[in-house]
């Protein structure tokens, strides 16, 4: 068994008063004890293996940060001891400390990896589920061009090589789309930036990596066609399920995320009051329309209270089966960019409609009633200035064009 525990190093008390954290690691015999880095506290303020809250009167003692570097240190543990037991490798000193990156004297290619896991992790606290599937899917592509180029890949040779190299496996081999390899790129950056400061490695090309991202058209629903699909009897429950969850979702600007995670309790009158799962926005309040007070009506009091539920996979696939059989099927050019490679398409409508373009409808639809923006974004959250703004001109455009229409044929 492997047992972990911190105490304080009283004889090693700094004039300030504050004492250094030691970390013991006690397994097969062996004993590993290591201060640590950056971590000290008052003797007071220690309690239960941890710095607890110190009084407000008192300067802040950071017991939140130094916590964090704690509880990841003890996950990181745990870990290595998990691999060892699971591979079959025999569990020493050096093999600790070699991972842990103490008496370490040259890196492994298989760190960069073992970092990756640690930084999903220690973030799983901090971020939205989404966000940590994300991370999750970066690195398997990662992975994938390793693997693919036989890379090696490790801190060091993540340089303009590795940049160049991961561009054209993305572009030519897996024909990825621009935006995507920006988040592909954004990730990298992120990563590096994180393992950097925890200081595993020293290298410092990442920052040069340029995000590559392209203009993508907004789609949603016209007030016309979401009033179709709203009011449309189907045949069966699920789909009706359906309907109305994403209905919602058009009515209020809900992310899907937010409103997965909709309680009886977070239901007001003629709000809803709820945390933000992606801003961390906390007692946010969202007004109802009266077509949104009628979904909730609908299901008060059933076991579907506040609304029906179902995972964003099959989701998706079933609110594109609705908006075919209600006819939203105008074609729709879509454009893409792989490279400098540029792709066309022409879809029907139906076929675009996930759950993110609910929250672009309810935008866009207030934007051309009138609504005013500020009161759009406050309900939103909205806080990227340049995404916003996609919304405004297709609102002015739309009011041009009804101009035009209706005051030309004078």
């Amino acid at each position: 068994m492997l047992y972990i525990h911190f105490n304080l190093r009283l004889e090693k008390i700094t004039k300030k008063g504050l004492a250094p954290v030691r970390m013991i690691i006690t397994f097969n015999s062996n004993r590993i004890r290591r201060d640590v880095r950056g971590v000290k506290v008052k003797p007071e303020d220690w309690k239960n293996q941890r710095i607890r809250p110190n009084l407000k009167v008192e300067p802040y003692n950071f017991h939140i940060e130094h916590n964090i570097v704690l509880d990841e240190l003890e996950v990181k543990i745990k870990k290595i001891y998990r691999h060892a037991i699971l591979n079959g490798d025999e569990l020493t000193k050096p093999y600790v400390l070699e991972r842990l990156k103490w008496g370490a004297k040259k890196e492994s290619i298989m760190d960069i990896y073992w970092a990756f896991e640690e930084f999903v992790d220690t973030h799983r606290t901090t971020r939205a589920i989404g966000t940590i599937k994300k991370y999750g899917s970066c690195i398997n592509f990662i992975r994938d061009f390793d693997q693919a180029k036989n890379y090696g890949l490790s801190f060091q040779n993540l340089d303009q090589r590795f940049y160049e190299s991961f561009r054209d496996y993305a572009f030519l081999e897996r024909e990825t789309m621009n935006n995507y390899f920006g988040k592909l790129v954004a990730f990298v950056k992120t990563f590096m930036n994180w393992a950097l400061l925890r200081g595993y490695h020293s290298n410092q090309e990442f920052r040069k990596f340029k995000r590559v991202s392209n203009d993508i058209e907004v789609i949603y629903l016209t007030m016309e066609e979401l009033l179709l699909l709203y009011n449309h009897k189907f045949k069966t429950r699920r789909l009706e399920y359906v309907r109305d969850f994403y209905c919602f979702g058009c009515f209020t600007g809900l992310r899907f995320s937010d409103l997965s995670r909709l309680r009886p309790s977070n239901v007001y009158d003629d709000y809803l009051r709820l945390s933000i799962i992606k801003t961390k926005s906390i007692d946010h309040k969202v007004p109802l329309n009266k077509m949104a007070i009628d979904i909730l009506e609908k299901y008060k009091g059933s076991i579907y209270e506040p609304l029906p539920r179902i995972s964003g996979q099959k989701f998706n696939q079933y609110i594109k089966e609705c908006c075919e059989i209600v006819g939203i099927d105008k074609p729709v050019n879509i454009t893409r960019f792989i490279g400098q490679r540029r792709v066309d398409r022409v879809l029907p409508k139906y076929k675009l409609i996930t759950s993110h373009t609910a929250r672009k409808t309810f935008v866009t639809n207030s934007l051309i009633l009138g609504m005013n923006e500020k009161v759009v974004k406050n309900i939103t959250g909205h806080k990227d200035e340049a995404s916003f703004m996609k919304y405004l001109d297709i609102a002015e455009h739309f009011k041009k064009n009804e101009m035009s229409r209706t005051w030309d044929k004078i």
